[in-house]
């Protein structure tokens, strides 16, 4: 077994290249394979230190002797797959596309094992668990949390976002529109990630009994500017907190004829459904309008992003002992991010050049 190889100085340069950078730990190996038979390892030495048979030395020796540093980048590793690329694609399908339930598989979502299980009943292949996963990561399939999102979304939606976008487009100058929402403020504190070293989890000291406060907001369409009511202690989200913030709106945009309030399908929001916003609206009907978004789309009211910036700020994690503490903290983060940039891509349609 003839184990010499020479490398000159530009090769071994490029080869320690391939070595060092290349994305693909099999080419890395192989270029590794190739130093060190250029240094002038024997086989056996080769073989002790990496973990490889005289055969894969013999194989890539040949192949480099041939093609040089180009068939260290090809795809040649191993033996030839015995299963087929359709049988592959069979199981990327089954985990990406259905769940187990449709095979009778008394399970909410798939395991390798059950991977097994059906190979062998509707294929008759007799796989390990092992390999089911290199397959599903040989095709970009890993095993992650997945992301929660809104369920059946409101078959009016098209229908109401359009009459949105037809009030925001044609508001007259002595008519003002606000997207309206609640956020609940905690003193035991929203968990997210922080860093911490390897192998020590660090800790977020809970206060124990947890104490509530709801903020009712408003993002003015034109300037961006927020309005907020602090709730009392002890109130929710409720109609009274509602109303009292409409009767902020009308202090503070007292120079606009009408105000356009534009909010969720919250019960308390809803005159039908509130007796106490309807006798509101009965007196003040004729400044306070309410509008309303379709069902179960947080994405349609700007004000959202404004709670998820202030919770990944402010509340995630935070050490604030006392709820005034945590509230000194929120009302002058917000008071510092007015007025506010809005993301009007849901109501303003970019126009074709």
């Amino acid at each position: 077994m003839d184990g010499t190889i020479t490398l000159g100085r530009k090769e071994r340069k490029e080869a320690l290249r391939v070595y060092r950078s290349h994305p693909d730990p099999a080419v890395c190996k192989r270029a590794q394979l190739i130093l060190l038979l250029a240094t002038g390892w024997s086989w056996s030495q080769v073989t002790r230190a990496m973990f490889c048979s005289t055969r894969t030395i013999d194989r890539w020796q040949k192949r480099y002797r041939r093609d040089g540093l180009d068939a260290l980048l090809a795809d040649g590793r191993g033996r030839r797959p015995v299963f087929g690329a359709a049988l592959v694609g069979c199981v990327v399908h089954w985990v990406t596309k259905c769940v187990p339930s449709d095979f009778g598989f008394l399970r909410s979502r798939w395991c390798c094992e059950a991977v097994v299980v059906l190979l062998l009943e509707t294929h008759t292949v007799k796989v390990s668990r092992e390999t089911v996963r290199r397959w599903l990561h040989q095709k970009e399939v890993v095993w992650r949390r997945p992301r929660p999102v809104v369920g059946p979304t409101d078959p009016q939606r098209a229908a109401k976002l359009r009459k949105l976008r037809c009030l925001l487009r044609d508001l007259p100058s002595d008519e003002i529109a606000v997207f309206q929402d609640e956020v609940d403020i905690n003193t035991n504190p929203k968990i997210g990630s922080m860093w911490m070293v390897r192998g020590r989890q660090a800790e977020v000291v809970t206060p124990g009994d947890n104490e509530k406060r709801y903020l009712a907001g408003s993002l003015n369409w034109r300037t961006g500017e927020l309005i907020m009511t602090e709730g009392f202690k002890g109130e929710g989200r409720n109609s009274i907190l509602f109303t009292r913030h409409l009767d902020e709106l009308r202090y503070h945009l007292r120079r606009y004829r009408v105000i356009h309030v534009i909010c969720d399908n919250a019960r308390f929001h809803h005159p039908e459904r509130c007796r106490r916003v309807k006798e509101y609206l009965a007196e003040w009907g004729h400044r306070v309008r309410l509008h309303f978004l379709p069902t179960r789309a947080p994405e349609t009211n700007p004000i959202e992003r404004v709670w998820w910036r202030l919770h990944e700020a402010i509340t995630r994690n935070h050490r604030c002992r006392t709820m005034n503490e945590l509230l000194d903290l929120v009302l002058a983060w917000l008071e510092t991010r007015t007025p506010i940039e809005i993301e009007r891509d849901v109501y303003v349609r970019k126009q074709a050049a």
